[in-house]
């Protein structure tokens, strides 16, 4: 990736900072439903921690993910892991199942990665998935985005948070009905402080300053917040809204 104010992941950071991410996975794990020998393709796998539990569950499961390094980490587990670009799937009728935990907002060009999902799928395959939506970390992002304009730089927009609504109708357009969907609050406590969260999640925000500038502004901003989300009990808690579906993949995709 070229582009420096895009997200940088690192296995060993993640696992420090971000592991509550797949920690928190179960409920998506549950309404997708493995089953024994299926075919299931985990889209933004990640270091691999819960495509593990896709093959401990007996699925035949490939992870692909955009980060060569996360790819690597899923390696070190002795699972099958590929670099791909999510918005560029190359899979035809390949699997009973797309499992997506987290890795879609990400994605900035979201009929993309419905088509290649759809393409992927078997008719009637199932795409179940949870990614930010509406309002997902709205605080954080708001007080990183005054804290740069106060320094005359611009926010960056490389995050998508839909609405049900407007997802539900992307996935529809792509070919799927929708079984379920729905927006759900999840404060969610986290390992450390929020300024740990700003350096593993928001590089995009701190990536337009220097290096030596960068710790100023995460203190900065940690202060801000602090009222809102640091609680009595001494826990940082991201203010967290995430988006779950399952839809089933339909013969052809609207034209």
């Amino acid at each position: 990736m070229s582009d420096p104010s895009q997200q940088l992941w690192h296995p060993e950071s993640y696992a420090a900072r971000g592991r509550f991410v797949s920690d928190l996975g179960a409920p998506v794990l549950e309404l997708l439903d493995p089953r024994p020998d299926e075919r299931v393709l985990d889209l933004g796998c990640g270091d691999g921690a819960l495509t593990e539990q896709l093959v401990a569950r007996g699925a035949r499961v490939i992870g692909v993910d955009a980060s060569s390094a996360m790819v690597a980490g899923a390696r070190a587990r002795g699972l099958d892991a590929r670099m791909l670009d999510g918005q560029a799937l190359t899979f035809e009728a390949a699997f009973e199942a797309v499992f997506s935990n987290a890795p879609l907002h990400w994605m900035l060009e979201p009929e993309r990665v419905i088509a290649g999902v759809h393409r992927a799928l078997v008719p009637g395959g199932r795409f179940v998935a949870e990614l930010g939506g509406h309002g997902n970390v709205a605080a954080i992002h708001g007080a990183l985005e005054r804290a740069l304009i106060a320094r005359g730089l611009t926010a960056p927009r490389d995050t998508f948070f839909p609405t049900p609504e407007h997802y539900g109708g992307l996935l529809e357009a792509g070919g799927f009905k929708v079984e379920s969907i729905a927006l759900i609050p999840r404060p969610t406590p986290l390992p450390g402080d929020i300024g740990d969260w700003i350096t593993t999640f928001a590089h995009g925000f701190l990536a337009p300053l220097p290096p030596e500038e960068r710790p100023d502004l995460v203190a900065e901003v940690a202060l801000a917040l602090r009222h809102q989300l640091f609680g009595v009990d001494g826990i940082w808690r991201a203010d967290y809204m995430r988006l779950r579906f399952r839809a089933i993949r339909q013969e052809a995709a609207q034209p």
